[in-house]
């Protein structure tokens, strides 16, 4: 549940702070005053769209930092703590059951977000606050006439959620193989072709018989027989050095070994000497070798021509193909090799592939059918439930029901369509609520389904933004009571203009503006009792707060 709101330099707030509980709250305040504006720091804390232009003072940077409570109590579920704990895990953010929301927004307009004091992205951010806080408006209202909206608060009370994640993974991997499947027969049927161009392409690559390494090879070769003249004439020219000149280097070795070997007598420690000059004269003799070979492989090599028609050849094909690399090149005959192939066998890969995407379609109408049979199930009770709301709020011949079709056609949330119905009149049959339902009544019918899918869903706190717009008397009082009600199941704020509804919140705040260094602020405080029943008695009398009014006041809080 949200414990504490925290915002500084926000819109005609300067520096504020709340502290709230679980239960029903209400929040009053004259119209103006800024309960909107709460709720626009609390969105924007949850990762909505952030307005550039709420700066209260252009030169600061706004800080809005929500506190929530995620350890297991009346209001947080086991199952909200491990699907907290999931969804922390999965983002790589610690885990604390004092969950910290902060989000910043410079005077340069740049938009920061934290959780736990990790930085994340927007998206993550709206992400938790969608789990944890549902901000409903009156104009909210007008989502009841969405079939898809419709459909979620069926599930929500169907407990389909892990189901529905499930499934929409199997319709996911499904539209994806379909996908495929589709394009494999565009292949087999338009790309005929094609699949001429390619067995072109392949078959001069064939012929063409490029081997590994080979352009570098050839290039090689060809740079030796471009300069064979040099190369033969600096190997003759260090062979006859170690060993034809007249001062050849074997002769001096000779030489020095035949010194050393005399010197050997009075020197003794020249031993190891003579052992290495002769593995120099060695060496020298192996190397000797070694040029004198490679003078007849220099004469050896095929004729310059024909190396370079083939290494022409291979150029002109990297070119055709706008290649640098002659790897790139391989690579591209392989590619067109697999493509060729994959059109020699494209009957056979259809028919496979048919058969996949069959199987997978038999596998997601199987998970269809389990959450149409869940639904089914919730369907009666919830109708029951939302009924049961409904004619306490004015409405004593009011009846709601779910229409249920199945389409036979597969969605990402099933093979099933939802429709409400609602007839708020004796004798006349329900029908879609679109038609069936005014203003008012949607307002009311809206907040009875909550108050139903509030038993149902997994987001601990609830706010509703004015919500009772156009009721009032005992409609309002009903409203009240329904709300309190809420409130022992999940943490409840509502912005009312009401004292009805606003004398039975467990807690009351009110919204008040001030005027400092010829400046408005917004400011928000808790209510004592006194003041109370001050606040409500001038939502009774118009401001005017008379003797009758607090004695009505007084009643309603006692009530």
């Amino acid at each position: 549940m949200l414990q504490k709101l925290s915002i500084s330099n926000y819109a005609l707030i300067a520096s504020l702070s709340v502290d709230l509980d679980n239960g029903f709250t209400a929040i009053t305040g004259e119209t103006g005053a800024g309960k909107s504006i709460l709720l626009g720091a609390l969105g924007f804390v949850l990762g909505n769209r952030a307005d550039t232009n709420i700066l209260f003072d252009e030169t600061k940077k706004c800080v809005v930092e929500a506190v929530f409570v995620l350890k297991d109590n009346e209001i947080t579920r086991q199952r909200d703590n491990e699907k907290f704990k999931s969804f922390f895990e999965e983002n790589d953010i610690d885990y604390d059951e004092e969950c910290i929301i902060r989000r910043e927004l410079t005077p340069q307009k740049k938009s920061r977000a934290f959780i736990n004091d990790t930085p994340v992205s927007l998206q993550i951010l709206k992400e938790l606050g969608s789990q944890l806080v549902d901000i409903h408006s009156q104009h909210d209202s007008l989502l009841l006439c969405n079939s898809n909206f419709q459909l979620s608060l069926l599930d929500d009370a169907a407990d389909n959620n892990d189901s529905l994640i499930e499934y929409k993974e199997s319709y996911r991997e499904y539209t994806s193989a379909k996908n495929e499947l589709e394009i494999l027969r565009q292949k087999a049927i338009n790309n005929i072709d094609e699949n001429d161009y390619l067995k072109f392409q392949l078959d001069e690559f064939l012929k063409a018989e490029l081997a590994d390494n080979e352009y570098d090879e050839l290039n090689q070769k060809i740079e030796i027989l471009e300069n064979k003249e040099e190369i033969n004439r600096l190997l003759i020219e260090s062979t006859t050095l170690i060993e034809e000149s007249e001062t050849s280097l074997l002769d001096g070795v000779n030489t020095l070994i035949n010194n050393v070997e005399r010197l050997r007598r009075y020197l003794p420690e020249l031993d190891s000497m003579a052992e290495r000059l002769n593995s120099v004269k060695i060496e020298l003799k192996d190397i000797c070798s070694d040029l004198n070979n490679l003078q007849d492989d220099s004469q050896d090599i095929s004729s310059l021509e024909n190396l370079q028609e083939r290494f022409d050849m291979i150029q002109r094909l990297m070119m055709k193909h706008h290649l640098n690399d002659y790897s790139q090149l391989l690579e591209l005959r392989e590619e067109i090799r697999r493509k060729v192939d994959e059109f020699a066998n494209i009957d056979d890969i259809v028919a496979d592939k048919e058969k996949e995407v069959k199987a997978m379609e038999k596998d997601l109408r199987q998970k269809a059918k389990e959450l149409n049979k869940r639904r089914l199930s919730a369907k009666s009770v919830f109708e029951k439930d939302v009924t049961e709301v409904i004619r306490q709020l004015a409405m004593p011949h009011g009846v709601f029901e779910i229409k249920m079709e199945d389409t036979k056609e597969l969605t990402s949330n099933g093979a099933d369509v939802v429709t409400f119905m609602f007839s708020a009149n004796k004798g006349y049959a329900p029908e879609n609520m679109t038609k069936a339902a005014s203003g008012g009544e949607l307002s009311r019918l809206m907040l009875a389904i909550k108050s139903v899918a509030a038993r149902n869903n997994y987001i601990p706190t609830l706010i509703f933004d004015e919500i009772d717009t156009g009721v009032s008397g005992e409609v309002a009082s009903k409203l009240g009571d329904i709300m309190n009600e809420m409130g022992e199941t999940l943490q409840l704020v509502s912005i009312t203009h009401l004292p009805q509804i606003a004398s039975k919140a467990k807690h009351h705040f009110f919204v008040y503006k001030t005027v400092v260094d010829e400046k408005t602020r917004s400011n928000i405080k808790v209510l004592t009792h006194d003041e109370r029943v001050n606040e409500i008695a001038k939502m009774l009398s118009n401001a005017e707060v008379t003797e009758e009014a607090i004695k009505a006041a007084e009643v309603l809080l006692g009530s």
